[in-house]
């Protein structure tokens, strides 16, 4: 079966760094676009970064761009978000996600705290 296996979480002061890992298991990793996802307490899961499944395109939501990047290892079914400058803002539980056909699939989360 999928699973989504996200790590990296932890406290960091602002202007810190943190490497977030999902590791996948279950589907043929190198066919699907991946995603990582954020939610903040009291507010919505919203859409961070995607990558395509050859690792050529990206895209990110603008308030992380040039501070945030995503990549893939499709050797090891990994997805990375390695995260630069973080700002409190930037607290949250991050996600692993894709979607295969009709359906979603997510990881149990990683908490990210910004503060000094």
């Amino acid at each position: 079966q999928v699973q989504l296996v996200e790590s990296g979480g932890d406290l960091v002061q602002p202007g810190g760094s943190l490497r977030l890992s999902c590791a996948t298991s279950g589907f043929t990793f190198s066919t699907y676009a991946m995603y990582w996802y954020r939610q903040a307490p009291g507010k919505e899961r919203e859409l961070v970064a995607g990558i395509t499944n050859g690792g050529s395109i990206t895209n990110y939501v603008d308030s992380v761009k040039g501070r945030f990047t995503i990549s893939r290892d499709n050797a090891k079914n990994t997805v990375l978000l390695q995260m630069n400058s973080l700002k409190p803002e930037d607290t949250a539980v991050y996600y692993c996600h894709l979607d295969i056909g009709l359906r979603g699939y997510w990881g149990q989360g990683t908490q990210v705290t910004v503060s000094s």
